[in-house]
């Protein structure tokens, strides 16, 4: 972490980031801390927030996060989240509408689809980043501009099986990016996309990669390694940056050299 970058740009900037307990939020948690940000994190893991608070604590010139308890599909307390953040903090400068998931409900093939699994999938990977980002847009537009990443994933690019919704749902983020880039240029608010290929989070770990799927990525992949979560999040950090000034309506993969094109 201590050859990556530093954006001056950041320094001071308040950001927050849902699903960030764990994984890849939590990467970009630590990655914005360090750069003296004023970061808020949404999750509704208590004790992973607390391990993640505690080690931002134990970093060197890095910036103190705060946490709210907040499970994103309840929309009730998602948008009192963003609202306490402004009253709070005065302004979001940056929104990573990161939470999401491919849980066991999600892996089934088509035929084994429920009503109940589909609304899950909907609620927890798009339904929210949609609700959020129109909660915080207004404060975008008044203090003159923002940045919004929404997180998406190669799945759909990739065509993976067994998980229909959650590609589904992952492929309208990108709908979801370059409409809202277009509806809110106007106002000087970027919206872009990252599309993480096989990233090693503890969830994935736990739960998806096996040695048969550790080969299937490496077959897959042109960089022959496993990914890590901070590889996302160091993007996620330049998408927020003044560096990448120019960049909205974009969706930008990281996985390796997974999917053909970007």
């Amino acid at each position: 972490m201590e050859n990556l970058a530093i954006y001056p740009s950041l320094r001071g900037k308040v950001v927050l980031i849902t699903g960030a307990a764990e994984g890849i939020g939590a990467a970009a948690v630590k990655l914005f801390c360090r750069q003296g940000c004023t970061v808020i994190f949404l999750d509704f893991n208590d004790a992973a927030a607390a391990d993640l608070c505690s080690a931002v604590a134990g970093m060197e010139d890095a910036s103190r996060p705060t946490f709210m308890h907040c499970d994103v599909t309840d929309l009730d307390r998602l948008k009192a989240c963003a609202q306490k953040t402004l009253e709070q903090f005065g302004r979001i400068d940056v929104l990573v509408n990161n939470a999401g998931a491919a849980g066991p409900k999600s892996r089934v093939p088509t035929s084994g689809v429920t009503p109940e699994s589909f609304e899950y999938d909907v609620n927890v990977n798009l339904r929210h980043q949609f609700f959020l980002t129109q909660a915080v847009v207004p404060a975008m537009q008044k203090q003159g501009g923002g940045s919004i990443i929404n997180m998406g994933s190669i799945t759909w690019r990739i065509s993976a099986t067994e998980i229909p919704i959650y590609t589904t749902v992952k492929a309208g983020v990108m709908g979801l990016t370059r409409t809202h880039a277009r509806e809110f240029g106007k106002f000087g608010i970027r919206v872009n996309s990252v599309m993480p290929g096989s990233i090693a989070t503890q969830r994935q770990i736990d739960t998806v990669l096996t040695p048969e799927y550790e080969a299937e990525t490496m077959a897959a992949q042109c960089l022959k390694r496993i990914l890590m979560p901070v590889e996302v999040a160091s993007l996620i950090l330049f998408l927020a940056s003044d560096d990448s000034s120019a960049i909205t309506g974009s969706s930008h993969v990281v996985d390796g050299g997974w999917v053909s094109d970007t």
